[in-house]
């Protein structure tokens, strides 16, 4: 067994996050939890146990880490890997153990932690964490005519989709009979208290998104997002190709506005 990871995981914890160690049980002085300074959440723990705690024959111990993961399947594959485990300690939830025996690269480990402290954050402090993203939303002319409103403001109210934050960009998709993308705008407020409901419609926040772009219908009518970019429909907020993120992008026949 090599030589444990502890402190250099102390180290990159103190120096990336500012988190100093809390030693929360008198029975397990070497038991340590570090957590978010706003909502208080573990993000990760650093323990000693007996190896046969994870399932091994050897009574030696071990220091081990406990970090939370977002996707379940990725978990799932983490543990069928050397030096992983199934959370110990924190078995509910994408809880995993990592031997800091070396088993596992220091470098691996430091990702896991950003992953943890990501996934454990406060809503307010991962709007700030997670890099802009790009959608593609519809709009129905049939209930919002969504281009004379773009006539008479460059900033609008919007039903707000889920996971969509501040900075993201929206690329609308107005449905027939147009059936193109119009505008590119960026998000610049969210979780806009509003309570609508209809036999078409529920709203239960809005969002308010500020035209940067104009494209002409013929440019990307759903014709060409199905044949170039396998966009076969758009029925909600959804991500985009790269392919056509770049082309929306790079396009230089539609009028652009500073966001």
């Amino acid at each position: 067994m090599g030589e444990s990871l502890r402190g250099p995981v102390f180290a990159y914890l103190r120096e990336t996050y500012g988190a100093e160690p809390e030693y929360p049980w008198e029975r397990f002085p070497d038991y340590a939890v570090f957590r978010h300074g706003d909502n208080r959440k573990w993000f990760c723990v650093v323990m000693d146990i007996t190896l046969d705690r994870l399932g091994l024959t050897s009574r030696e111990r071990a220091d081990v880490l406990n970090v939370k993961l977002s996707d379940p399947f990725f978990a799932g594959a983490l543990i069928r890997k050397p030096g992983y485990f199934r959370g110990y300690h924190i078995a509910r939830g994408n809880w995993v153990t990592v031997l800091l025996d070396g088993t596992v690269p220091f470098e691996q480990i430091c990702g896991l932690i950003d992953e943890s402290f990501a996934v454990t954050a406060s809503p307010a402090k991962k709007r700030t964490l997670r890099p802009p993203k790009e959608w593609i939303i519809p709009a129905n002319p049939k209930y919002y005519d969504i281009i004379r409103a773009f006539e008479e403001a460059e900033e609008i109210d919007w039903k707000q989709g889920a996971g969509i934050r501040v900075g993201d960009t929206v690329w609308i998709y107005v449905g027939a009979p147009v059936s193109a993308v119009l505008f590119g705008c960026r998000v610049t407020e969210t979780d806009i208290p509003y309570h609508y409901a209809d036999e078409n419609l529920t709203i239960q926040a809005l969002m308010k998104i500020r035209l940067f772009k104009r494209f002409s219908p013929d440019r990307f009518p759903f014709s060409v997002l199905r044949k170039e970019y396998g966009v076969n429909a758009v029925r909600g907020p959804r991500g985009i190709p790269c392919g056509l993120s770049e082309a929306l992008k790079k396009e230089q026949g539609g009028e652009e506005r500073k966001a």
